[in-house]
């Protein structure tokens, strides 16, 4: 849809930059279904086949297999009015299978969904496309699914590449602190922390590091750490609760804590069988090993 303005695009070993975009053996998931609505499933299912000119046995039979991948058999003679929301992505992407793709592209697919539908699908899509085997780009501002889908992960912010690799590389080393904010749920506490001698000050904490680590980052680094890398006990940085989210397994506390003259938001996950109440003050401290500094202006990752 956009032309290549630098660079080339391959699938596989083949050279598609210039070829026509019926030629790039492409199939495409929207995020809007685009289904016709005066055509059953199984029309809407062959449709490109039958535009490519397959013999409507070989659509036939080619619609009845994505129909049982994708749990659709017993819909082939509905339209897409008499389906969920759920059903229809389904058969947009039985649109996109049938056709046997070197490549599928999705844009975010399930944005349209119910939230435990859009759990739900993503684990079916997941299952599909290990079974296929098909290379598929996807598309979605939603990093959960980017995390629990991707096998490579790539962030992008204004159009700039900010770092690529896998879900398990971006989360525990992240190039730079807006990918360490981007990534994970709750995301990352990020705060500015002066340097002193011996490390970085984190209100009455020194957390250890080598000068050399921080020396070109001037007088202030960002100190990353994740809620669940901050332990409470007895001592540490004061946490002042205001509220607490109990989620069952985990809970989170969101409170705010003083760090030089300025108060900072923090988020602590917590026990969930023992949360703190709102009002609370609450004793953390980051555990040494799972600390991230980035620099203050640039944002990228110091290393030390």
């Amino acid at each position: 849809m956009e032309d290549v303005t630098d660079g080339r695009v391959l699938i596989g070993d083949r050279d598609v930059t210039d070829a026509a975009p019926k030629d790039r053996d492409i199939a495409m998931v929207f995020q809007n279904y685009a289904l016709y609505p005066h055509m059953t499933v199984a029309e809407n299912m062959g449709f490109a086949l039958r535009i490519a000119g397959v013999p409507k046995e070989e659509i036939r039979s080619r619609v009845g297999e994505a129909a049982r991948v994708l749990d659709l058999e017993s819909f082939l003679d509905r339209r897409p009015k008499a389906l969920s929301g759920g059903q229809r992505q389904r058969v947009a992407m039985g649109r996109a299978i049938v056709r046997k793709p070197q490549v599928f592209l999705m844009d975010e697919p399930l944005s349209n969904l119910d939230a435990k539908l859009r759990v739900q699908t993503r684990t079916q899509i997941a299952q599909l496309q290990a079974r296929l085997g098909v290379t598929t780009v996807y598309v979605t501002h939603d990093q959960v699914e980017a995390m629990t889908m991707g096998d490579r992960v790539a962030v992008l912010k204004d159009g700039v590449l900010m770092q690529v690799g896998s879900p398990r590389e971006l989360y525990d080393r992240p190039v730079n602190s807006f990918v360490a904010g981007f990534l994970g749920s709750p995301a990352m506490n990020l705060v500015s922390a002066p340097v002193v001698d011996g490390g970085v000050r984190l209100g009455e904490l020194l957390h250890p590091v080598p000068r050399a680590a921080v020396a070109a980052a001037g007088g202030t680094v960002v100190l990353g750490v994740r809620p669940e890398d901050l332990e409470v006990g007895s001592h540490g940085l004061p946490l002042e609760v205001d509220v607490v989210e109990e989620l069952g397994a985990d809970a989170y506390v969101y409170g705010r804590a003083r760090i030089g003259a300025d108060e900072v938001p923090m988020t602590v996950r917590v026990d969930a069988r023992r949360p703190p109440a709102k009002g609370e003050l609450l004793h953390v401290r980051p555990d040494p090993a799972r600390v991230h500094l980035f620099d203050a202006v640039g944002g990228h990752r110091l290393e030390g």
